[in-house]
């Protein structure tokens, strides 16, 4: 049986590492030939080397880098926004530079992204756009992480905002929202909070399945999102019961 995603064109930002290299090795295994592009060199020659994979730096904070990349890539059949970052802290905790950073890397990097790849995906009346979210959003409120959770949340409205203008156009956009999941960020994090076991200890008991997600476990969700050819405009929670 032939994959839906055979020869399909796949963009991922954020590709070296997590949830994102795990997507890479996903949809590559679906037969999709998969732009991993990241703005660390070093994670993306970490990347297996194989025909279907090409690596390609890129910071999706340069609006004139994001636009050259794309145009030199061509054809985007798929695109995954997977590039984000985690602030903790309350609202009275928050410096306004974090808040910058975190609007301009977890929803002006998306829109930068969609911005670009959108015009050839209406051309061929075909595209399939998915937004990395979280469930630390508009879904749930999650403490300590105000602007992490204001940013998601737009996240959120800019998928509904995207599907919603397009859909007649043959674009689809949808957005996942993970609970806690396993990746190098996390334990920096965990590892960051002087103590390591009860930090951990603390995010596995919020998630009623007692353990952490993994990356392959999102990565298989984005690879059925690009498939989902009736599916737009929605938020797929993948949070081991989190919002139960």
């Amino acid at each position: 049986m032939i994959s839906k995603l055979e020869g399909k064109r796949v963009l991922i930002t954020a590709a070296g590492q997590g949830i994102g290299r795990a997507s890479v090795l996903a949809f590559a295994a679906a037969g999709a030939i998969v732009h991993a592009t990241d703005i660390n060199q070093g994670l993306l020659d970490a990347l297996p080397k194989q025909d279907n994979i090409k690596p390609r730096k890129l910071d999706v904070l340069n609006g004139d880098e994001v636009t050259r990349v794309v145009g030199e890539i061509g054809q985007v059949d798929v695109l995954f926004n997977c590039a984000g970052f985690v602030h903790g802290g309350t609202i009275l905790e928050m410096p306004d530079a974090d808040l910058e950073f975190a609007l301009d890397l977890n929803v002006r990097a998306m829109i930068r992204t969609i911005k670009a790849v959108l015009p050839g995906m209406i051309e061929r009346k075909d595209g399939a756009i998915i937004n990395m979210s979280s469930v630390a959003s508009s879904v749930k409120g999650v403490g300590n992480r105000f602007a992490y959770g204001v940013t998601k949340a737009a996240v959120l409205g800019l998928t509904k905002s995207v599907a919603a203008d397009f859909i007649t156009q043959g674009i689809r956009c949808n957005a996942i929202c993970p609970g806690t999941v396993e990746s190098p960020s996390l334990e920096q994090r965990m590892r960051a909070g002087g103590d390591y076991e009860a930090t951990r200890a603390a995010f596995i008991a919020r998630q009623p399945m007692g353990r952490l997600g993994m990356p392959e476990e999102i990565a298989d969700l984005a690879v059925y999102l690009a498939g989902a050819t009736y599916t737009t405009g929605q938020a797929y929670n993948i949070d081991g019961g989190w919002t139960v």
